[in-house]
């Protein structure tokens, strides 16, 4: 018989026990607009969250243009004076939260410049004053769903607040809009945002430990369902937004030791799906439960944990690492799945999906065989050391004179929701933010 998951690339179906005779979503049939297409889209994880591009009539004489804005998130070193992005943002704050006054089109338009100017610069000054207007002018445009696009531009926008003023109350506010929307919602792309500024408002915004797991469990559900439990049946957006999201909330828990069971059984599962966005990011958080099930040895404490007890790799800035549960009892079959992932090679997956396969799937592999390995992790041996480069392949560029290692997944999983959100802007709020900085406390190295 052959192997299910070559099965479902070259049939277009899922294979897991819960939905193996179902349509799933083909990586083939992908969008590369976020907006264009959202149920078909590759997930944000994988590169940066694109903005819309149907939308370019910010030219309405405030001071700035669509084009400013745009330049400042892709990175564009460009001098806007201080007076005039907050001349401008007091100008979209006053349009979001007086309702009377505005129209759908009007909102929507609104939404969206309020929110980029936030990713593009550190405006917590001039939000927080207003933040109950803000939040409840946004929860309307989501609960009443007039349209999509006002909709989704109002849960990006209520995603960046959030990010942006380091609160620790709205998170009671939004939560049951979030989850109805997340439920009920006919709209996809409403459906897929939704997920995620819940996973952002739960880690930046006030929930508790055990609110944060409720909110695991949901996310569970829906990648177990492929989505049908939120009547998403089969779109791999919504599941790849779970999925991601879980993988967010899951850095915030300690100790993951009760949840790690079912967690591996619904992500081993979507190894099998046709979606090689879902793949990805399921083997992303199976590679996190394997660097959460390993601990600093306590000092009281006798290392009886034998497997690879004199492997230098399990010691770490001077601390044996120690193996405190099973992560998953059938890792041989584990490693074979993701060996053949990892050198997946039918013409049936594009070129570039083939590449972000191999790519990511090397590293998870790496992870499962050896948990203190970190994303992009190299085995290559040094010339001069004879040493194995290891971890610190993959970094981020905060300015001129320092650059930051993604040496760890819980690392690699909070980069990615933040850069979901801020988007280029993610860079500036590092400097600026300290809520975002000190969610990413990485090993910095200066440059000279």
């Amino acid at each position: 018989m052959r192997d299910l998951r070559r099965q479902a690339l070259e049939s277009h179906k899922t294979v897991s026990r819960k939905a193996r005779s179902r349509v799933v979503s083909t990586a083939a049939s992908k969008s590369n607009s976020a907006a264009g297409s959202p149920a078909q889209s590759r997930a944000a994880s994988r590169s940066r969250q694109e903005s819309d591009d149907d939308e370019d009539y910010l030219s309405d004489g405030t001071a700035w243009s669509t084009n400013s804005i745009e330049d400042v998130l892709n990175g564009e070193d460009i001098n806007i004076p201080e007076d005039a992005w907050k001349a401008e943002l007091n100008v979209r704050i006053e349009q979001i939260t007086n309702l009377k006054r505005s129209s759908t089109e009007g909102r929507a338009e609104s939404l969206y410049a309020y929110a980029h100017i936030l990713m593009a610069r550190f405006a917590k000054g001039e939000v927080e004053g207003h933040i109950g207007a803000l939040v409840s002018s946004m929860l309307k445009s989501i609960r009443q769903e007039t349209t999509e696009s006002e909709a989704v531009k109002a849960l990006k926008a209520l995603s960046v607040t959030v990010v942006t003023l380091d609160s620790d109350t709205i998170y009671d506010d939004v939560a049951d809009q979030l989850k109805r929307s997340i439920q009920s919602s006919p709209s996809i792309e409403i459906k897929v945002n939704a997920i995620h500024t819940l996973g952002v408002a739960a880690f930046f915004a006030g929930a508790g430990d055990d609110e944060i797991l409720d909110i695991m469990n949901l996310f569970i559900e829906i990648i177990e369902s492929d989505g049908a439990s939120v009547e998403a049946q089969d779109e791999g957006n919504v599941v790849i937004a779970a999925l991601e999201e879980w993988g967010l909330l899951a850095t915030e828990i300690e100790d993951l030791e009760e949840e790690t069971e079912t967690a591996m059984e619904a992500f081993v599962e979507q190894l099998e799906s046709a979606d090689s966005g879902v793949q990805i990011a399921a083997g992303e958080n199976i590679a996190l439960l394997y660097e959460k099930s390993l601990t600093p040895q306590e000092e009281d404490e006798d290392a009886e944990d034998a497997e690879d007890s004199d492997d230098p790799e399990r010691v770490q800035d001077g601390q044996k690492m120690v193996k405190r549960y099973t992560v998953y009892r059938r890792q041989d079959q584990l490693l074979h799945t993701l060996d053949e992932l990892a050198n997946v090679s039918t013409r049936r997956i594009s070129k570039k999906d083939r590449k972000a396969l191999h790519s990511s799937f090397a590293d998870i592999r790496n992870t499962v065989e050896k948990p203190t390995r970190g994303p992009a992790y190299s085995t290559a041996l040094h010339e001069e050391t004879g040493k194995a480069y290891g971890a610190g392949r993959m970094k981020v560029k905060i300015n001129r004179s320092v650059e930051v290692r993604i040496d760890k997944w819980w690392k690699l999983q909070r980069l990615n929701a933040l850069r979901r959100t801020l988007q280029g802007g993610f860079t500036y709020h590092y400097d600026q933010n300290e809520l975002v900085s000190t969610a990413l406390p990485f090993s910095m190295s200066a440059k000279r």
